[in-house]
């Protein structure tokens, strides 16, 4: 029931702090209305009264009922502060509006009441706005699955799945459970979790029966809350609901609203010596009058505008409110950034290490060069290369096999046999009664004691000096050519790298496993002018540590698993493709759901775009409390102009905060 009590959670709201929003006789609407009847009240009041001469009983009356509607949240929220030891903004005005009353102000202190709250409903209404983009995760999710029982299919609660459970998911439906699809052929909408814009193929998985997590091929993989294309899968449940990507997705979301951000932490510091500081001021104004030429109500009246004055309100929302439409808007894109601290960090950022394997390359070898020699075609070699490494289980041989079927299409491939490997070098078979070798430079060089030919040896040393795994190939006395396989760069990776340049990111490094020849040649590719290689994980920690010598803050970009302890060691964690990975998900600050570099850029352009906003915020709050402060102390502006001002101020800081969840990917 774990993914339920999340969804209570992220609705309901946990304090105060983190929930603005009011129920009541009129449901979330609540404290609009009673804002709005408190200014039509207001208004009956004061049309009322400046019919007469004085203010009239009728008009008192109204103006009562109008704090009454007007103060009612603002009260509750007073006393909730009050309960906690806190004295906010709430208390301060039910002060100021009952100092009104006290010297018969009753129209202003009335209208005090009515800006106060009807600015907190307006604040309130645009905060959920943020808050409603992250609790639509809760929404995502199905509430039943169709589960397969023998022959018979029988609807159950998510919640009653357990590991194993063959679950039917029909067209156009919603996937119910992380799992593997065991039978169908599907597109699946992976945008609720990744954020991927386009449909991913799925296929099922070879091995149904032997399914191991930790190798699970992405085109077999699907999540909780993914949106099934136009063909019937059959999904083998991997994870139960309360474990799903999709439940810790919803768990860390929520998390990130308690976590401060530098920011906050400043405007905390701030207002815990800045409120004692104003209340001492006001309590000094109070008696004025002993040593100014007015009445004690004239100083009263001062010290209350003042008190309104001083209020910190825009201040206190000014941050968390851009903290959260950033972290929403980057939750919407498929960027789990676990609160204000990371949000804030990556918009500083000059330096960012790359890991090189799954993060700028596709994480496996693919074929790369074909090179023949003695006049022979590239049919003929990829042919006889194919039937060899198709009786292998080595990894190298199987992305032999698959780029070499690809290029020839359908063409038929002969049957080799006697396969025998010759350990570290290569392997040897026979294919129409002839001899093939296939293997390293060791493999002819020293195992059969063969001289490559100057030609072959030359293309050898080039390709090798690319960052290629090269295989040569001979039959009989004759060398037929040269397969080169590489761990190709991802498409997105060198546009990618010239992106952030453009954002201010001025060095960028590869720190990888493999050795210096390799590195080099991948970094070459992409566009990184740094790269070190050999490197084992202890030593990446070490590289980054050095790296926070030089350079003020260091991002780690990762898979989240071997890169565990460097990410950890860095300024920002960032994990690529972390759904379905729990240590990712655990390790990162920042969490790339899907394994597409694209996503780097837009999340340092949120993070850039909300710390300017938070600049921004912080100026209007400040500058507002600064000009307030002296313009109500030396009687230029009253209460009510100073709430209006205020009120303003307040609203304008989260619709400019609320800007963040319109920024485009």
């Amino acid at each position: 029931m774990e993914n339920k009590k999340q969804k209570d959670s992220i609705h309901k709201g946990e304090n105060h702090e983190n929930n603005h929003h009011h129920g009541g006789i009129f449901g979330g609407n609540t404290e609009l209305i009673f804002s709005l009847l408190c200014g039509a009240l207001l208004g009956i009041g004061y049309l009322i009264s400046i019919t007469k001469d004085n203010v009239s009983l009728i008009s008192i009356t109204l103006y009562v009922i109008a704090y009454f509607f007007g103060g009612f949240f603002t009260i509750k929220e007073a006393i909730s502060s009050i309960k906690k030891g806190k004295f906010e903004i709430d208390f301060l005005m039910i002060l100021a509006a009952i100092g009104a009353a006290f010297l018969g102000e009753w129209a202003e202190g009335a209208l005090l009441l009515f800006l106060f709250s009807a600015g907190h409903a307006l604040e309130h209404f645009a905060m959920n706005r943020a808050r409603n983009s992250i609790s639509a995760l809760a929404d995502i999710a199905p509430r039943t699955a169709i589960v397969r029982i023998g022959k018979d299919q029988k609807e159950v609660p998510i919640e009653d799945l357990t590991v194993g459970d063959i679950v039917i998911v029909k067209p156009n439906s919603k996937i119910s459970a992380d799992g593997v699809v065991v039978k169908g052929k599907s597109s699946v909408n992976q945008a609720p979790i990744t954020g991927e814009s386009m449909p991913v193929d799925k296929i099922p998985i070879s091995n149904p029966d032997n399914i191991s997590e930790k190798n699970l091929p992405s085109e077999s993989r699907v999540f909780s809350g993914t949106i099934n294309g136009t063909d019937t899968l059959e999904v083998k449940v991997l994870k139960e609901a309360n474990d799903s990507t999709l439940s810790r997705l919803i768990k860390l979301v929520k998390e990130t609203e308690s976590q401060k951000s530098p920011t906050q932490l400043f405007t905390d510091r701030f207002e815990k010596y800045f409120v004692p500081a104003i209340l001492i001021l006001v309590f000094l104004l109070l008696f004025a009058f002993l040593v100014l030429d007015e009445t004690f109500s004239e100083s009263f009246y001062r010290a209350m505008a003042v008190l309104v004055a001083a209020s910190p309100c825009a201040l206190a929302i000014s941050t968390p409110s851009a903290v959260l439409s950033g972290v929403a808007r980057a939750a919407r894109g498929g960027v789990l950034i676990k609160g204000g601290l990371p949000l804030e960090n990556l918009g500083e950022l000059k330096a960012i290490a790359f890991d090189k394997t799954g993060t700028l390359t596709e994480g496996k070898p693919k074929l790369n060069k074909i090179v023949t020699v003695n006049n022979v075609s590239e049919e003929e070699l990829l042919l006889t290369t194919i039937a060899v490494e198709k009786l292998s289980d080595h990894p190298l041989a199987a992305a032999i096999v698959k780029g070499g079927v690809e290029k020839l299409g359908n063409r038929p491939i002969e049957e080799a046999d006697s396969l025998k490997a010759v350990t570290g070098r290569g392997v040897t078979a026979q294919l129409n009664n002839e001899t093939i070798y296939i293997g390293n430079r060791s493999l002819f060089e020293e195992h059969l004691s063969i001289s490559l030919p100057d030609d072959l040896s030359n293309s050898l040393n080039e390709l090798e000096s690319n960052g290629n795994t090269a295989m040569i190939v001979k039959k009989e006395e004759m060398f037929l050519g040269i397969i080169g396989l590489m761990d190709i760069p991802k498409e997105e990776a060198e546009s990618v790298i010239k992106s952030l340049r453009k954002y201010g990111i001025k060095r960028m490094i590869m720190i990888t496993g493999d050795n210096q020849r390799v590195a080099d040649s991948i970094a070459k590719l992409i566009g990184i002018k740094e790269a070190w290689g050999g490197l084992l994980p202890e030593d990446k920690v070490k590289a980054i540590n050095d790296l926070k010598e030089t350079e003020k803050k260091v991002a780690m970009v990762g898979d989240g698993v071997n890169d565990a302890p460097a990410m950890a060691k860095s300024s920002v964690g960032i994990a690529m493709g972390a759904a379905g990975s729990d240590v990712a998900l655990e390790t990162a600050d920042i969490a790339l759901m899907a394994d597409n570099l694209n996503d780097l850029p837009f999340a340092i352009n949120l993070s850039r775009k909300s710390k300017s906003i938070i600049k921004q915020n912080l100026w209007i709050s400040l500058g507002v409390t600064a000009f307030l402060i002296p313009a109500t102390l030396f009687g230029f502006t009253g209460i009510g102009l100073a709430v209006l001002i205020h009120e303003g101020s307040t609203i304008l800081v989260v619709f400019n905060a609320l800007r963040l969840l319109a920024l485009k990917k």
